[in-house]
């Protein structure tokens, strides 16, 4: 059927690579009538500059601040500094008293809180519940009605803990409110408080603090499993506490078992906002619990992180804020581009000198894999803020010359090819067929190298392993949406299939040795007539050796035979009498 042909599947390829193309640019173009993006990449603090933030830390005991607890403030602000994307911020400790954050841009306010709070995480009872925004003035109960409470509470679930006054608050907090969502962290813990739920759209009012995310020693997110050990298609965020915690979320779990909802519920809150209101389905005693609910994956990662870093265990006040330069500036900008047109003309030059025309295929799939890094790369700054380093530019640089040797591997088979006696229109297929693997394997390399080195590295090593591993991929697209596709239409050509000394498919300029090594063990090229006569000789030899064969196996079968002969007749000779 025509669309089976190589012609109609190398159009079809070339139509999803410019549907690729059109789509990215109408998300950008989307981004730049929105003002959501220029259209141009975000720089990093290297390139661009920033602001620099001094922060000392303090304790809420007073005391002096451990080297422990420097160090994993530090890696706290970082996770959460470089939590939506990799923004190249730079986090170091300054003395023994100081932590410095410089990151790209103007820090917003929000940013500015999640820096500086003490991120303190608390588990609190549920006492009751109700609507999200403020009751309205006709629905409230009258406050004066409402009894004081009877008796000092017994537990954080008491409904003695409610007051006429906390009841008055919960009636008219609004969590809707502008600053409903802001850094509360002075909530008093021997109290009732009321706060909100606003991914479940509820407010709450909660009993006293019961556990401490101090106490937490570890959270991580995962799939449920069912009893027999078969994961289950729900993901879950698992707890485990530290001796302490485990007996204190015993107690609470064995109270809150059984009860009625809302009181079967206890929420965890960070900065006094709650971030899960889980009900207690069954009495802990190990300290490990699980939380589930409607979660995916992305929403269980978030919870995790925020049980495993929330109770950051010291606070940050500025002591100084200044905007920094760049710390290499436009020149190394200038001069790193520089370097990657020089490179990107070296590359076409050996290209143009060694496959002639073929060398503007080449050329013209590079440019491609640029145009998708780039739209990439800004769509990326568009989304998770990703920022361009001089690192990540370098990993551009290289690419180029790893997007090279692709095209070499592929010219190379085809060449092998056609040194085998294919004609042109064949040897593309065929050396596709042996190309495209070599090829894949070498960019899973490139990409699996890229993911490592970004998780294990930090700071600009990760822009430049991001790069590197972002243009494998377009690299990959590009070979078999364009290269390819582009070689099978040429091959139709006049200019290609009759082997134009332009071409660079000029069988004179063959030869009879692999130029690239990595071909592998390539059969000499002889004429069909050399190829006939030697076939013929060869089967000459083979008929005199089985000739040869025969005769020996038959010159020893009669000898053995003879033997036996031999034997029989001394055995039963006749004996004569003497007359």
């Amino acid at each position: 059927m025509a669309s089976k042909t190589p012609q109609s599947r190398a159009r079809r390829s070339l139509t999803w690579l410019a549907v690729i193309l059109v789509g990215l640019g109408a998300i950008l173009g989307i981004g730049i009538a929105t003002n959501n993006t220029d259209g141009t990449p975000l720089l990093a603090l290297d390139l661009e500059g920033g602001t620099q933030m001094v922060l000392s830390p303090e304790t809420s005991t007073g005391e002096a601040v451990t080297s422990e607890q420097m160090n994993q403030a530090v890696e706290i602000i970082r996770q959460r500094v470089d939590g939506t994307g990799v923004s190249e911020a730079e986090i170091n400790t300054q003395g023994d008293n100081n932590v410095v954050v410089s990151m790209p841009g103007s820090p917003d306010e929000q940013t500015r809180e999640l820096i500086q709070a003490s991120a303190n995480m608390e588990f609190r009872s549920v006492i009751t519940a109700g609507s999200f925004t403020a009751t309205p003035e006709e629905e409230r109960v009258d406050v004066s009605e409402i009894p004081e409470p009877e008796a000092e509470p017994e537990h954080g679930s008491d409904p003695n803990w409610i007051t006429p006054e906390l009841y008055d608050e919960f009636q008219s907090y609004d969590c809707t409110a502008p600053d409903a969502g802001q850094v509360r962290d002075n909530l008093p813990a021997d109290e009732a408080v009321v706060a909100c739920d606003f991914e479940m759209g509820t407010k709450y009012i909660l009993g006293p603090v019961e556990i401490s995310g101090d106490q937490i020693d570890s959270a991580e997110h995962g799939m449920a499993s069912t009893p027999t050990g078969v994961a289950a298609n729900q993901w879950v965020v698992n707890i485990t506490f530290e001796d302490e915690g485990a007996e204190a979320f015993r107690e609470v779990t064995q109270r809150l078992t059984g009860m009625s909802s809302p009181q079967n519920q206890f929420a965890i809150l960070l900065d006094g906002q709650i971030v899960s209101a889980p009900a207690s389905q069954a009495v802990i005693t190990d300290g490990r619990a699980q939380i589930s609910g409607n979660f995916d994956e992305q929403s269980a990662a978030q919870l995790a992180e925020q049980l495993e870093y929330g109770a950051l265990p010291i606070s940050f006040e500025v002591e100084s804020e200044q905007q920094i330069s760049a710390t290499l500036g436009q020149d190394q900008l200038f001069w790193g581009l520089i370097a990657g047109l020089i490179g990107l003309a070296l590359v076409a030059i050996y290209q143009f000198f060694q496959y002639r025309a073929l060398g503007l295929v080449t050329l013209t799939s590079i440019v491609i894999m640029g145009v998708l890094t780039y739209l990439a790369i800004v769509l990326l700054g568009w989304s998770d803020n990703y920022r361009l380093s001089l690192a990540g530019i370098a990993g551009i640089i290289v690419s180029i010359g790893l997007t090279a040797d692709s095209f070499i591997v592929y010219f190379e088979r085809i060449k092998d090819e056609m040194r085998n006696g294919r004609p042109f229109e064949s040897a593309v297929n065929y050396g596709w067929d042996r190309a495209k693997r070599t090829i894949t394997v070498s960019k899973f390399v490139n990409i699996l190298a890229s993911v490592v080195l970004f998780f294990v590295a930090v700071g600009n090593v990760r822009g430049f392993a991001f790069t590197l591993g972002l243009t494998s991929i377009a690299d990959l697209i590009v070979v078999f949406l364009f290269t390819h596709p582009v070689m099978q239409l040429l091959a139709q050509t006049k200019f290609f299939a009759s082997g134009h000394p332009m071409s660079g498919m000029d069988p004179s300029l063959l030869g009879r040795k692999p130029l690239y090594e990595g071909a592998g063990r390539v059969r000499e090229f002889r004429p069909e007539s050399e190829v006939a006569g030697h076939r013929t000789k060869r089967n000459r030899r083979s008929s005199k050796e089985a000739q040869r064969r025969q005769t020996i196996a038959e010159r020893r079968a009669a000898e053995r035979a003879e033997a036996a002969q031999t034997s029989k007749s001394s055995d039963y000779e006749p004996v004569q009498e003497d007359s």
